[in-house]
């Protein structure tokens, strides 16, 4: 797809009526331009879009006069890409409006360019009648569904606000150093040098973030294996599980590899088991793991069923970085707002309590489990937590006081924006002796 408003219209098409995630849409060779500033654009209305979806979406509803056809699904996604550039981007009104008209024809859509045209006219007409009743309307102001903003609320109070507006926000772009190549300084050093500033997290001792996202092929350093690209919050679970020489080490749900990576980056002389029940996504850990001169044992098999894939050796640490709703990293994957149900969040915990009773009788007495999700809803980190640990009378909490995130009712949970971080939760349980 050459043109990129026509891409940016096909992805958010495909994100709102075929229910793919934003990042599968774009993944196709052939769903961006070739053209690296082009596909920053589609890359920018996609994302934005969805990011505006709710507000949008009002806008789109009120200036119809009647509901496209199913079959007009990448019309759609025309529409609301031409109103976020319109309503939210630095383009001039003009330029958005007829480059948007314009990508009827890649799209094969030449017949809705009279509809394409005058929607987006109407609207620059109409801004400040609808952008009221976009400030009046709970979802397209907040931008998020309702039954999220209930649960935001009910689980975070006053802080709740501060949730959304992160979620609302994009997130950084953060590395990993790997420390088996390099350290942080000389990667920084290397990294400004090029042109690329950057500076160091103040929680996650291998993390730098930039002061703006790149290309991460552009990235000194990335083909060589110095460095990856990763999240702080998640890049402390190396802290907490903390690899030592000889120590066998779990990493349940491992695909697509990031924490078992940094696991190794730490210490390469512990035996670490990536585990995964999605053979597709096992197959990229020792991709990722090559590049960075590293190697670890992957098996394909089901946390929640050990019976299956385990050898009967127990293991002295398990990480469990366990499936959840994803509302922590909303502000990367904005088209979770849309993909993701209130009822999910049962099916998930479920899955989580799982997994839990499942991955425990394998660890050691004196051993260490670590729970972990990229959720901020209570009902998959602290419920699951702490009805474990009232059915478990050998599990004791151990989570660290640290100095990010705050303590929850078991474990500590991090804020999305936080630092800079995405919004996350851990929990460490020992397994007492005796």
């Amino acid at each position: 797809m050459k043109d990129a408003r026509a891409a940016a219209a096909r992805a958010i098409a495909a994100v709102i009526h075929h229910g793919r995630s934003l990042d599968d849409a774009l993944a196709a060779p052939e769903a961006l331009p070739a053209d690296p500033r082009d596909r920053g654009l589609a890359r920018a209305i996609a994302y934005g879009a969805l990011r505006h979806y709710p507000e949008l979406a009002l806008y789109r509803d009120r200036l119809l006069d009647k509901p496209l056809r199913r079959k007009e699904a990448d019309v759609d996604g025309l529409l609301l890409a031409g109103l976020y550039q319109i309503a939210h981007m630095r383009i001039p009104d003009h330029a958005a409006v007829g480059a948007t008209v314009a990508a009827v024809k890649p799209l094969g859509r030449a017949r809705s360019r009279g509809l394409v045209n005058a929607i987006l006219r109407r609207f620059q007409r109409e801004r400040g009648e609808l952008e009221a009743a976009a400030a009046a309307d709970r979802e397209a102001a907040s931008l998020h569904p309702a039954w999220l903003l209930d649960r935001f609320n009910r689980d975070w109070g006053e802080a709740a606000a501060a949730v959304i507006a992160a979620n609302n926000t994009p997130a950084p772009m953060t590395l990993r150093v790997n420390r088996r190549r390099t350290d942080r300084d000389t990667c920084a050093a290397e990294l400004d040098a090029a042109g690329f500033a950057t500076s160091p997290h103040p929680h996650a001792a291998d993390a730098l973030v930039l002061a703006e996202p790149a290309e991460v092929t552009d990235l000194p350093g990335f083909t060589e294996g110095r460095l990856s690209v990763q999240d702080a919050a998640p890049q402390l679970a190396a802290d907490l599980v903390d690899p030592q020489p000889g120590q066998r080490i779990l990493d349940a749900c491992a695909a697509p590899g990031g924490k078992t990576a940094h696991l190794l980056e730490r210490c390469p002389e512990a035996e670490v088991l990536a585990l995964d029940q999605h053979a597709e996504r096992l197959e990229r850990v020792p991709e990722g793991l090559a590049r960075l001169g590293l190697t670890a044992e992957t098996r394909v098999g089901d946390g929640a069923d050990p019976g299956a894939w385990w050898d009967g050796t127990p293991f002295d640490t398990i990480l469990i970085d366990a499936p959840c709703s994803g509302t922590g990293v909303i502000r990367r994957h904005p088209d979770i707002k849309l993909l993701r149900r209130e009822t999910d969040i049962a099916t998930l915990a479920a899955r989580q309590e799982a997994l839990l009773a499942g991955l425990w009788p394998l660890l050691r007495p004196g051993g260490r489990l670590v729970y972990a999700t990229c959720s901020v809803l209570t009902q998959e980190n602290s419920d699951r937590v702490s009805a474990f640990l009232a059915a478990h009378p050998e599990a004791r909490e151990a989570t660290p006081a640290a100095a990010w995130g705050e303590t929850a009712v078991a474990g500590r949970r991090i804020r999305p924006g936080e630092a800079d971080m995405d919004g996350f939760y851990y929990a460490v349980i020992e397994h007492t002796p005796g």
